[in-house]
């Protein structure tokens, strides 16, 4: 018959590696969220230029509309120098 002994070694190995392994995944949580938020506001930036690129081009009322919706201004006087801004 064997007798056998668990050691406290053990245990706090295991808790040890269940602990950094619960700070890694939060970790690479909390990176994948931040570049998903700095991606969004990279892709609204991009968006607005190209807007506002459109209309200079050609003056016509759905790029004044896409960007009210993207910069929540009303006027197209202030689209207007919302965009003479951004594209300097």
């Amino acid at each position: 018959m064997k007798f056998e002994l668990k050691t406290e070694n053990e245990n706090m190995s295991k808790s040890f590696s269940q602990f950094f392994n619960i700070v890694f995944f939060l970790t690479l949580i909390i990176i994948l969220c931040d570049v998903t938020l700095k991606l969004g506001l990279i892709s609204r930036n991009h968006k607005i230029e190209y807007n506002c690129r459109l209309l200079y081009v050609e003056k016509s009322k759905p790029h004044f509309k896409k960007l009210s919706r993207l910069s929540n201004l009303k006027s197209k006087q202030q689209i207007w120098e919302f965009c003479r801004e951004f594209i300097k």
